[in-house]
């Protein structure tokens, strides 16, 4: 079996009971299913939710807190209790697992980003199992994935993975609630994920989850971007996850075969930077970066706006409106005296130490929805 490095996402309603606290039978079996994949020869890397539904029971909360405090006091108990229990199960397989709690800072700052590119590629390379999560017990709410369906798409565009795993508790899509729906039929695949098929999606189906179909399907969509198929579904028995990647899943596969994988820099960029200003380019700039896969040059700029450095990441507008976002190799300064000139004007003025304002290798096309 070719060897593949596959993230795998455990929700709170797959690993909790009714109570609130870890159920140690569904957490067995997931653990045990994790180990056969890597006996298998795969890489794994783990997004466990459960930190808040395990401890929120311990704080004397009847049910998961709504408030921040609340949540943040139940990730603090609950983290602890979640790490030792998978400890303590996976040292049954000889596996080592590493705690890896991410915010949306780790990824928005680029140093940080490629910091946790290499700590987790460095774990794998070691045969360390990462049990990541996010840091519910220090996020603030503007700066939250939101869910761990999010996190789980982010990590496996960040490692390059081939398939993300969602563990989830129904068997997969469904073209109607099937709660309350004798007649919804299920989706057994699904080639891409739209945006009117996130919009018709569901809201929370659990009292211990934070995520219900619709940021699923947000995280599946995200995912496809980035390269990775995906799999949303339930699963029993230990050899869930290897009939999963084989084709044997009681669930949704999303995604077609030979997605083009992201590379780092274009991830940050599209996904996670914050954009410094704007550049306002011509029809034949527009046709270079979106048609012609070619790099910004300074002759195609017309107008800008905002002020920034070498390296920080602008919004670029054409005719037919904003075309995408891309890493400068100018500041605004610098382009104020560039834009509108050819590059042999340039070069005769003595004025241009490179020819480049955006390199297409740092440009990112805007997504403009399917």
């Amino acid at each position: 079996m070719e060897k593949k490095r596959i993230v795998v996402k455990i929700g709170s309603s797959s690993l909790t009971n009714t109570k609130g606290q870890i159920d140690q039978e569904k957490l067995a079996e997931h653990v045990e299913a994790v180990a056969m994949l890597r006996e298998s020869g795969h890489e794994v890397l783990l997004v466990s939710s459960g930190a808040v539904a395990a401890g929120f029971a311990r704080l004397g909360y009847p049910s998961r807190p709504i408030t921040l405090k609340g949540k943040q006091a139940a990730a603090a108990v609950g983290q602890s209790l979640l790490v030792q229990s998978y400890i303590e199960k996976f040292s049954q397989f000889n596996l080592i697992p590493a705690q890896i709690l991410l915010t949306r800072n780790d990824f928005s700052k680029q140093d940080r980003y490629k910091n946790a590119y290499a700590t987790l590629t460095e774990l794998l390379e070691r045969g360390i199992l990462p049990i990541i999560n996010e840091n519910d017990t220090v996020s603030v709410e503007e700066l939250t994935f939101g869910d761990n369906d999010m996190l789980s798409a982010l990590v496996s565009g960040l490692v390059h993975a081939d398939h993300l795993i969602i563990l989830t508790d129904i068997n997969g899509l469904y073209d109607a609630n099937p709660r309350n729906n004798p007649e919804a039929k299920k989706i057994d695949y699904l080639p891409e994920v739209t945006d009117e098929m996130v919009a018709a999606a569901g809201g929370s189906g659990s009292k211990v989850g934070t995520g219900g179909m619709k940021s699923k399907m947000m995280a599946a969509k995200t995912a496809l971007s980035l390269g990775v198929q995906v799999f949303i579904g339930l699963g029993n028995g230990p050899r869930k996850l290897i009939n999963i990647i084989n084709g044997d899943g009681d669930g949704t596969y999303i995604g077609k075969d030979g997605l083009t994988a992201i590379t780092n820099s274009r991830q940050w960029i599209a996904l996670h930077s914050e954009v410094a200003g704007t550049l306002y380019v011509d029809k034949g700039a527009e046709e270079a970066l979106l048609h012609n896969g070619k790099s910004l040059l300074p002759a195609g700029i017309f107008d800008m706006d905002g002020s920034f450095q070498k390296g920080d990441v602008v919004e670029v507008v054409g005719p037919n409106g904003v075309l995408g976002k891309g890493e400068v190799l100018f500041s605004s300064d610098d382009i104020k005296n560039i834009m509108g000139k050819r590059s042999e004007e340039l070069v005769e003025e003595e004025t241009l130490p490179a020819k480049v304002v955006i390199h297409r290798n740092k440009w990112v096309k805007h997504n403009r929805g399917n």
